[in-house]
């Protein structure tokens, strides 16, 4: 069958793939339109293969609320360079990626990998033909979910795609507790707390650092009261550093995000508090 230029610029616009690509499936599978769009299928899934062990540095954040505000998804997908992370096709797929899990209510990446996208292909078909595309390693690294039947979720998601936060609130919804959500995910992104309140915080944690401080005190030949005195205050101020409750919010220094959800709470006759909080940072440890 004659490989006409109309064949290939029909096969390009299926698959989005180079005009060479579709060239050669279509000469591999002598014309067969179908064959050669699952010809290129299997490239991409060849190309994970070959390119598994690369380095996924790039990639971008997305996230998906539902309209009631009630859930939300959060996701992490990687690829190799920052020029693929900024294409829209690259960031259509972590949209469809982030719409995939947020259907599934759940944070399992093989379940995820499974699930069908709007096109009838399920997301790994996605992945591992965007990869034939492009040539890059392309990997869904991590997802989270949250539910909060009693309240609502607000994220943020910083410019770029790099960084973004998924918030949990219990109290009533409206226009003006969703702006406050969305501040608290931007202190979230913008100051990356450890935990919502100190006794979110592992006491191995607190007591390395009590150790770390009481070493340097003691290395200065600081008496034993006055090295726990020392410690004492380190631990206060590790504290309001890394716990979000504490931390002075970063649109106004003279107050704690605490004292911002209370005079909400008090000027709105509201009941709102933080109740679940995810950050991820590109290529960030899994938690």
């Amino acid at each position: 069958m004659e490989i006409t230029l109309d064949l290939i610029k029909e096969l390009r616009n299926k698959t989005g793939a180079g005009i060479n690509d579709c060239k050669k499936a279509l000469q591999e599978v002598e014309g067969d339109l179908e064959k050669a769009v699952e010809y290129l299928r299997k490239k991409g899934a060849a190309m994970a293969v070959k390119r598994a062990d690369k380095a996924t540095n790039e990639g971008a954040v997305k996230l998906k609320i539902s309209d009631d505000k009630k859930s939300g998804a959060i996701i992490e997908v990687n690829c190799e360079t920052d020029f693929v992370s900024k294409g829209e096709e690259f960031q259509n797929l972590a949209d469809a990626i982030a719409n995939a899990a947020f259907d599934l209510k759940g944070d399992n990446v093989d379940n995820i990998h499974a699930a069908k996208a709007a096109d009838g292909l399920s997301i790994k078909e996605k992945i591992d033909e965007f990869m034939g595309k492009v040539g890059e390693k392309i990997e869904l690294r991590r997802a989270d979910f949250v539910n909060v039947p009693d309240g609502f979720v607000a994220g943020y998601v910083h410019f770029g795609s790099k960084l973004g936060s998924l918030i949990g609130f219990k109290g009533t919804y409206s226009d003006d507790a969703e702006k406050l959500g969305k501040n608290i995910a931007m202190q979230v992104v913008a100051m990356n707390p450890l935990a919502i309140r100190r006794d979110d915080i592992d006491q191995s944690v607190i007591d390395k650092e009590k150790d770390i401080y009481m070493t340097l005190a003691k290395n200065e030949n600081k008496p034993d009261n006055i090295a726990q005195t020392i410690v004492n205050n380190k631990v206060e101020r590790f504290f309001q550093d890394n716990c979000l409750l504490e931390q002075e919010y970063i649109n106004e220094s003279s107050k704690s995000v605490k004292n911002l959800i209370e005079d909400f709470n008090k000027s709105n006759d509201a009941g709102i508090d933080v109740v679940k909080m995810i950050r991820y940072q590109l290529g960030g440890e899994k938690k």
